[in-house]
Order: C-alpha cells, then structure tokens, then sequence
C-alpha cells in the first residue's frame, strides 16, 4: 500500500470547508499512515471552484465528477454534497473500487440510503460517514464510559437538537427544497442525535410510537440563481419572488430502544435563543450522562457507587489527553479547548487509519450503519404523516 491517501473531495461550501480543513490539518496533529493528501476537489462553477482550490490547499480542480470518481489517482472520493447528490457520487466511486466517506444523513432517500448500503456490501472499498458528533472527545467518552457498564441498564435517552437560523427573513436555500434534502430539520439535525444516541447507549432504535411533524414558514425568498446557498443564507441576494418550502422545520418523535428503554427526539430550526444545541441525556439503573454541543468540552457524569451524600452531578473537562480522553493528547493542553472542526479532523484522522488497515479511537458508521439511521428519519415522518405507531426492521 502506498504511504499516501489521496482524497478527492466533491463539494465546496459549508462542509467543503469543513472537509477540506480537517483534510488539511489532520497530518499536522496525528501520525496517520497513509498520510491523506488533498489531491483534487470538484465542483460546478469553474471560476469558484479555482479559488477554492486556491485557498484550501488542493493540488488539482475540475468540474467533471465522473473522471475524478474514476481516476486511477484518487483512493478516497469524499462527498461534502447537497443530499440528493450522494446516491449517484457514491455508487460510482464504490463500483470504480474506490474507498467512499459520504456527509451525513447518508442520502436524500430511503431508498437511495439502501441501494448505497448494497452497492457498498458489494465493493472493495470502505466507506465512511461523517457524523463528526462521535468525534468530540466528551462524545466518545460517554460512548465508552456506557460501554464500562458503569450505567448498567439504560432507561431513557433523551435527544434535543436546537438551531435558531431557519426563520422568516432565511431564504429557500437548498436545506428548504424536499427534492434535493429529502427532509428539513429531521433529515439534518434529527440524524445527528439518532446517531448519537445509537453510538453512545450501543442500542438500536425498535420502534417509533408516536411522532409530530411540522412546517412553519410555508414560502420563503428565491434566491438570485435558484436555491443554493450557505447554512444560514446571510447576505444572500434574492430574487424578489417567493417560493414554497418542501421540508419541515421541526420534527419530535418518541421512540423504543432494544434494551427496553425508552427515547425522545425534538429536532427544530427555530428555537429562538439556541445556535447549536446538540443535546443528550442517557439514564441508567445505576448512574447517568448529560452533553450539550454549546458547552462542547464538557460532559456531566452522575454515579450511584458512592455514598448517597456525595452523590451530585460531575462535570469532567473532557480535554485531558494524558488521563485518556480519546483524541485529546493530540490537541493542546489540558482546558484549551476544542472547537468544532476538531470533530471532523479527528475523522479524518481516523478514516486514513482505517484505509491503512488499523482500527479507529472509537467506531466509526459505514453506509451499512448509516442506513439503520435513516430507517429510524423514515419511521418517525411515516408516524407523523400517518398518525400511528412504526416498527423499524434490525439490520
């Protein structure tokens, strides 16, 4: 095997960014063998994508996907897409025997998530996808902190994801239109906490009982150009026209999970007052985790093995390498702080690691996993949309 992974990534806004950042830096903290180089990014608008290229770094540029896929030069084809791209992305790279790390949620679709997930049963490649919430160290502790026992058996997980910047005056990006997202709030930030809560109890999700579905804001402004945009559309121009929102603005759902406990989900990008709150709470027989992305450093940790007296909640600063914190010797001192991008580095980190044949500091979701948490998105819009309760078949 070659001592470098070259990556071609496919896309250049947000989670271009974000990609090509953690991409950039991720040799720069780990020693990771193959070292990932950034070799080629693609894009559609030539003139933007030069200067993408330009300012992240990437040695090779074009706009014609299908080559890049293919190229004998690529080993890694990263997806940083709208959704509804990810289907034909991935099936192409997978079947030119390429590795495949795709953004989350895995497709617009079901049934896109399903032919993706069988294309990959069927191809050398690995695949990968980039819930980057795993790869906060406070995240990965509490996966294996569940994992000790020290919880024992878990009866409620509670999932909150709270953003503020889908309201009235946001225009009809492509995060608002049905056919390119497949969903809105759901699809985007529901899938996260899904994840969270299937990585961090070790559960699958049984069963929706019962769900609430809902679009606020019915129209919003065209943008200059049709829809597109970054997450939020600041300073976007508009058309003057209005156009129809296809996607919800809130999704809650209450859930099963398969050790016989019980979920809540609440996703929403109008929850005036919260920007990024990432939120969950796991409760077991005999103690209890608490994490909120805005205080992303920190998880809070109740135990019952000690005298009913001192028993209270622990907040531990989960940025002490040295006492193990996963990824954190490789950042800076202990109370320095990480930031968001260092979720998507430690990623990268752990994709080139496992292209190389070694294992990840925690596991990693390949499309197989990622499709157990899209049948979980289409359960909870079935129940909304059809007032009932929804089993979701186990891998």
């Amino acid at each position: 095997m070659s001592d470098r992974l070259n990556v071609t990534l496919i896309g250049s806004k947000f989670m271009g960014r974000t990609h090509s950042n953690a991409w950039g830096q991720v040799n720069r903290f780990f020693d990771v063998d193959p070292k990932p180089v950034m070799h080629r990014v693609v894009a559609r608008n030539a003139e933007e994508l030069a200067k993408f290229a330009s300012t992240w770094g990437w040695a090779n540029h074009t706009t014609d996907w299908q080559a890049a896929v293919t190229a004998e030069d690529t080993d890694l084809v990263d997806i940083a897409t709208p959704n509804d791209a990810h289907r034909d992305l991935a099936i192409a790279a997978l079947e030119a025997g390429k590795n495949v790390s795709c953004e989350k949620p895995l497709a617009a679709t079901l049934a896109d998530a399903e032919a993706m997930a069988a294309a990959a049963a069927n191809a050398p490649g690995q695949t990968f996808v980039w819930f980057n919430y795993r790869r906060v160290p406070a995240v990965s502790l509490a996966h294996r902190i569940v994992a000790s026992g020290a919880l024992g058996k878990i009866y409620h997980a509670r999932a909150t994801y709270l953003q503020s910047w889908g309201g009235p005056d946001t225009p009809l990006l492509w995060r608002f239109q049905g056919d390119v997202a497949g969903s809105g709030a759901h699809g985007d930030l529901n899938a996260h906490i899904i994840d969270a809560v299937r990585f961090v109890t070790g559960e699958e999700i049984t069963a929706v009982e019962g769900a609430i579905e809902e679009t606020f804001i019915e129209e919003r402004a065209i943008l200059e150009g049709g829809a597109g945009g970054e997450i939020a559309g600041a300073g976007a121009g508009t058309a003057g026209a209005m156009g129809k929102s296809t996607v919800d603005d809130a999704v809650l759902f209450l859930s099963r999970l398969s050790g016989g406990g019980i979920a809540s989900f609440e996703a929403t990008r109008l929850a005036t007052g919260y920007h990024n709150a990432n939120r969950f709470e796991i409760h077991g027989e005999s103690g209890a985790l608490r994490f909120d992305f805005e205080r992303m450093n920190e998880l809070g940790f109740y135990r019952t093995d000690v005298a009913g007296g001192e028993q209270g909640w622990t907040t531990i600063d989960v940025t002490r390498g040295g006492d193990g914190h996963p990824y954190a010797d490789a950042w800076w001192p202990d109370s320095h702080g990480l930031g968001y991008e260092h979720g998507f580095i430690n990623q990268a980190r752990d994709i080139a690691t496992m292209v190389g044949g070694g294992a990840p500091l925690v596991p990693i979701p390949d499309f197989k996993d990622a499709l157990q948490t899209q049948r979980v998105l289409q359960a909870a819009i079935e129940s909304a949309r059809e007032h009932k309760p929804v089993q979701i078949p186990q891998a």
